[in-house]
């Protein structure tokens, strides 16, 4: 009993601190709308960037021309090294490598794909250098790993050359990770000085492109394909869960990579697959939908370029954060948002830094500007006050 006091201590301090978590009672959504304790509003906290998930002429084609498939499944029932694969899984894998031009392996999500990678290329006398705001999932790698690492500041590389200049030649293998877009920030890594430093102190280098992909570049492959410098990373992950609306995500690299992982990483080889029925939908958007993909990602472009032409803000993407500082303001001005029909959240720490609580406004394809404008208007006020 004891012990269960000491749990509710820690939650109760939470709640002090205005961190506590609860699961949201969503009733439904319907296309950039959802539906919370019966209330109807704008959906400004999905990573839905392309209005998939809700999309139910696509929806209605993809069952209707795939339902009798003999690979229409709810579940894999397996690993996929033992018998939970299929045509379909190779499928997919084979897509992304043509598309990015490397080998491709599909994990059940962005998080043990990232865990995955990060847990398992490196060995002792090895060294990862990772931008200070990257995800949980490669900070939980590099827990896991056993090779060391440092993290540097966020997007300042010349702290992250200092660190190379200090500990490159004491490793035989040494890796910099970041993001391309941050999920917090909305900001974008400099990929071209990554690269630049990368072939300069002979190092590998792994971008997360998780809320760029489907956003960015010419072939929706995120913000090296925008640069032209696929080639150039070793290792690049996506998810399929947000802009794609689907499930899984996959490691790009060289085959020797891909083959290894196979082998090696334990969040690939121990996990039962994701469900043939997601790789189905996911292969669907991909081969037969791509047009309508482009289509979207280009109004959602547009959109906003015209957000952040009203509201200037660090972020360079689809991703806006209006930072507040401290948690019990975010909190209520959250619920203020939320009574005029704007569904946003608060994010607070340990998500974000003490004193950088915030809004997480995500921007998707089917809004308008319109529609939004008189939140950033309010937000602009709150901020002059």
């Amino acid at each position: 009993m004891s012990d269960i006091i000491s749990y509710k201590q820690k939650l109760d301090k939470l709640k002090e601190n205005s961190a506590f978590r609860t699961i949201k009672d969503i009733k439904k959504k319907e296309g950039k709308h959802i539906f919370v304790n019966d209330k109807m509003m704008l959906n400004l906290s999905s990573n839905d960037y392309l209005n998939l998930s809700t999309n139910k002429d696509l929806i209605a084609e993809f069952i209707g021309k795939y339902s009798k498939s003999s690979e229409f499944l709810f579940s894999s029932a397996s690993a996929r090294l033992l018998t939970g694969s299929s045509s379909c899984y190779k499928s997919l894998e084979e897509k992304f490598s043509k598309m990015y031009g490397k080998s491709a392996l599909l994990f059940n999500t962005g998080y043990q794909c990232n865990q995955g990678i990060v847990s398992t290329i490196f060995d002792k006398g090895d060294l990862i250098i990772s931008d200070k705001l990257n995800h949980a999932s490669i900070i939980s790698g590099l827990i896991l790993a056993p090779a060391e690492h440092i993290r540097y500041k966020h997007n300042d590389y010349d702290n992250l050359e200092k660190i190379l200049i200090e500990k490159r030649a004491g490793y035989k293998k040494v890796i910099i990770i970041s993001e391309s877009v941050f999920s917090m920030d909305g900001d974008i890594a400099d990929i071209r000085k990554l690269v630049e430093l990368k072939e300069k102190y002979d190092c590998m280098l792994m971008i997360d492109e998780a809320h760029a992909f489907g956003v960015f570049g010419d072939n929706l492959l995120g913000i090296c394909d925008s640069l032209n410098l696929i080639d150039k990373i070793d290792i690049i992950t996506v998810t399929l869960g947000k802009s794609l609306a689907s499930m899984g995500a996959v490691a790009i690299a060289d085959k020797t990579i891909i083959e290894y992982l196979i082998n090696k990483a334990s969040s690939f080889i121990f996990s039962t697959a994701i469900a043939p029925i997601n790789v189905m939908w996911s292969n669907f958007l991909l081969n037969e939908k791509f047009d309508i993909l482009k289509l979207k990602k280009e109004k959602l472009n547009t959109l906003f370029s015209e957000v952040h032409k009203l509201y200037p803000t660090t972020s360079q993407s689809q991703i806006v954060p209006i930072v507040l500082g401290q948690s019990d303001k975010t909190s209520y001005f959250a619920a203020d948002c939320q009574k005029e029909g704007y569904y946003v959240l608060p994010i607070n720490p340990p998500t974000v830094p003490t004193g950088t609580s915030r809004l997480r406004i995500s921007l998707t394809s089917d809004i308008e500007y319109c529609e939004i404008e008189n939140l950033f208007l309010k937000v602009k006020k709150l901020n002059e006050i």
